[in-house]
């Protein structure tokens, strides 16, 4: 008996995700991620409150006598308390009613005036116009349906774990919105594993959501420490992004009293003035413009040189470096035009750190990393009391893989070889140079550079492995491969020059030279004309009966135009899998590998899909230009074409020559004189389209030699794609007996 297929899981973060991601109907991601959160995190603290309510009012053991209605045994155990109206169990009994909305905001005042710490902190934006009462009950239910704050949850980090993916998946969302509250998972990580937050003052002055502190905490534990050895300190000038954070921070018991807000920033309202910290964590605006620089020209932060108040890169490395303790380290993301800027006074601020010794390591990160922005990033690491005149440069610009078009992630190899590459330099652990990856640069080196910092210009390329085979191995191997294919071309050339003269006994086309699309494209035409339109026939074919005139559309077992979603669906860089013809890849002739690649649906996929003998033709722009598929392709078509599937009854290479005929070439001439707006052929203009059928024979006898034109014409146009595949095989097999 066959087994049964298991199906994976899916987490259970991914599940509630898509689940609430339906319900959000047309409310902005902006504002939905406040209502979806907010109760995340009420159904959070009341699971936990309901889990010590319980255990206060069985009153058993150190519980004995215990009030569950006291605040103060809350208090004790570091748990929130809920009033009556705020608990779920109320809510969730109340999610059907119209009125359910206003409960929610009154129950997140209610825990506000019983918390202090959480004053200012919850959304109440539940009883808003936009937002459907039934959907706001439906997600209720939805939240209902998981445990969060017991104990077995809190030890398995399961609201942590939805609260990051939510943040995660609304930043994506909200696309450039979303980095203003939101560093990607990987890069933290990373920045972590780098910095090792193990004991002290961590501080983060643009905080967005708090995910650098939840990050220190997972290293922390990860590496067996102790939580209470880090105290963190954070700022942040959005006060919605900053209730993230809040909450972010409380559900994971982190204590965030000196998380603060002002929307003045930190810049010119700096809330930890006299703070020194052990490490700072950050990733603050990218080349920001409004950074009211011109305030502050006389801070005292600015020990290196004024900053631009047109760019505040170098405002902020100060302002970090203003708050790192004596023997502090600091880990910040920045965009790449830091690394080199010669504008604005950059060159001269990173001259003097660079001479004053503060600068210890530069990361190039690879590009699409970030929700927001395409802009190239790099992490800076800075440290003071060096004692070392060199600087480490390690450039991962190609590490990661893409997740989807437009997201690159780090995976934790990817994490370990750049955070080990750093702990080994700075340890002095058989560090070691490795050319195109990382290089230690002395300072001399770099002032050599003028003071850029662009990783590239100290590690090296990579010796591409090709260059380690000699002259004479790359022109065997090149010569090979040709013979290889000329092999094929001669075959193909042999078939034709074979049917040509059993056809024509008395001409000699032995000689003929078939290496030209034009070539072939002349002969193919020439015996249409000669057999079907004039119908002037070899002596070995005889007319089994005569040809008569009908409509394309009687041949042609099934034909549209493609999808919709195809035709708006971008052309990505990335290799998806599915191609998309085009228009411009039947104009240009291009061969399947140069066609772009889409992101369509498996069922667009499905229905759209490219298979052997199908036929395209143009409908818009330059109309009636034709297509043959000679094999099934991972590939779609988009609105601007027309699919043809012939009927088995006929050829379909048959049909594709009448369409490549200079007969089809003057029907379609017609639309394009008889319109003054833009050329577009109609599905049943096409159709009308009259062809010769009836003869069985003559048909079969032309299509088998008009297969070998086509065959030979897609071999010419394939050759140099052909001609390098196989040359690099050839070089690869060499290499691995090198």
């Amino acid at each position: 008996m066959a087994k049964k297929k298991e199906t994976k899981q899916e987490p259970i973060e991914k599940q509630l995700w898509k689940a609430a991601d339906k319900l959000r109907k047309n409310i902005d991601a902006a504002e939905y991620k406040h209502i979806v959160l907010g109760l995340i995190f009420l159904k959070y603290i009341s699971d936990s409150f309901e889990e010590l309510y319980a255990k206060l009012q069985a009153g058993e053991g150190e519980y004995a006598g215990a009030d569950p209605e006291d605040r103060d045994e809350y208090r004790a155990e570091n748990v929130f308390f809920v009033p009556p109206s705020a608990r779920w169990s109320y809510l969730q009994g109340r999610a059907k009613l119209p009125e359910i909305g206003k409960d929610i905001d009154n129950a997140m005042d209610a825990i506000e005036r019983d918390n202090a710490s959480l004053k200012g902190v919850l959304p109440k934006a539940f009883a808003k116009e936009n937002l459907d009462p039934t959907s706001l009950g439906q997600l209720i239910d939805l939240i209902s349906n998981i445990a969060l704050g017991d104990e077995v949850s809190r030890s398995q980090d399961l609201l942590g774990k939805v609260y990051e993916y939510f943040l995660g998946e609304f930043a994506l969302a909200e696309g450039k919105k979303g980095g203003q509250f939101y560093t990607p998972e990987s890069i933290v990580k990373l920045l972590v594993e780098m910095l090792q937050p193990y004991k002290g003052r961590v501080f983060d002055p643009c905080c967005g959501s708090g995910g650098m502190f939840v990050q220190s905490e997972k290293f922390i534990l990860a590496h067996q420490g102790k939580i209470n050895d880090i105290s963190i300190y954070g700022q942040e000038s959005n006060q919605t992004t900053w209730r993230l954070a809040k909450m972010n921070l409380a559900i994971r018991g982190i204590d965030s009293s000196q998380v603060k807000w002002n929307n003045e920033g930190s810049f010119l309202n700096n809330a930890h003035k006299d703070l020194k910290a052990d490490y700072i964590i950050a990733n603050p605006p990218f080349n920001d413009s409004d950074w009211s620089g011109d305030l502050l020209r006389g801070d005292a932060r600015w020990h290196y040189g004024i900053p631009s108040a047109k760019n505040a890169n170098f405002a902020w490395l100060q302002h970090f470096l203003y708050h790192l303790s004596p023997n502090g380290t600091a880990g910040i993301v920045l965009a790449n035009g830091a690394l080199s800027s010669d504008t604005l006074n950059d060159d001269v601020i990173r001259k003097q750190m660079i001479e004053s010794n503060v600068i210890d390591c530069i990361v190039m990160l690879p590009e699409k990393l970030f929700f927001n922005t395409g802009i190239s990033a790099s992490l800076w690491f800075l440290r003071k009391n060096r004692t070392r005149d060199e600087v480490l440069f390690i450039d991962a610009s190609n590490f990661g893989e893409m997740v989807s078009r437009k997201l690159r992630i780090l995976d934790s190899n990817d994490l370990k070889e750049v955070a080990q590459t750093y702990e080994d330099w700075k340890n002095n652990n058989n560090y070691q140079d490795v050319i195109g990856f990382c290089k230690s640069a002395s300072l001399d080196e770099i002032k050599k550079n003028k003071h850029i910092l662009t990783p590239g210009r100290y590690v090296g390329d990579i010796v591409d492995p090709e260059e380690k085979l000699s002259f004479s191995s790359k022109i065997l191997a090149f010569n090979k491969t040709q013979n290889e294919l000329d092999e094929i071309s001669n075959g193909i050339n042999n078939d034709i020059r074979t049917k040509l003269n059993s056809y024509y006994p008395d001409n000699n086309f032995d000689n003929i030279k078939l290496e030209s699309v034009k070539v072939i494209d002349y002969l193919g035409e020439l015996i249409f004309k000669e057999w079907i339109i004039n119908e002037n026939l070899p002596k070995s074919i005889q007319l089994s009966n005569n040809l008569e005139t009908v409509k394309l559309s009687e041949v042609v077992e099934k034909s549209n135009t493609g999808a919709d979603a195809i035709q708006k669906a971008p052309i990505v860089e990335d290799d998806t899998g599915v191609r998309c013809i085009r228009i411009g890849d039947i104009t240009n002739e291009r061969p399947f590998n140069e066609w772009g690649f889409s992101k369509v649906t498996e069922k667009i996929f499905k229905q759209y899909q490219l298979k052997a003998n199908d036929i395209i033709v143009t409908r818009t722009s330059v109309l009636g230009l034709s297509r043959y598929i000679s094999n099934d392709l991972m590939s779609v078509y988009n609105n601007g074409l027309i699919r043809l599937q012939i009927t088995e009854a006929i050829p379909a290479q048959y049909v594709y020559a009448w369409l490549q005929s200079s007969s089809f070439r003057k029907y379609i001439n017609r639309i394009t004189n008889e319109t003054s707006t833009r050329p577009n052929m109609k599905m049943n203009y096409l159709l009308d389209f009259p062809i010769k059928i009836g003869c069985d024979n003559l048909i079969k006898e032309f299509s088998e030699l008009y297969s070998l034109l086509i065959k030979k014409k897609n071999h010419l146009n394939t050759m140099h794609i052909k001609l390098q595949k196989n040359i690099d095989e050839r070089i690869e097999l060499e290499l691995n007996d090198f």
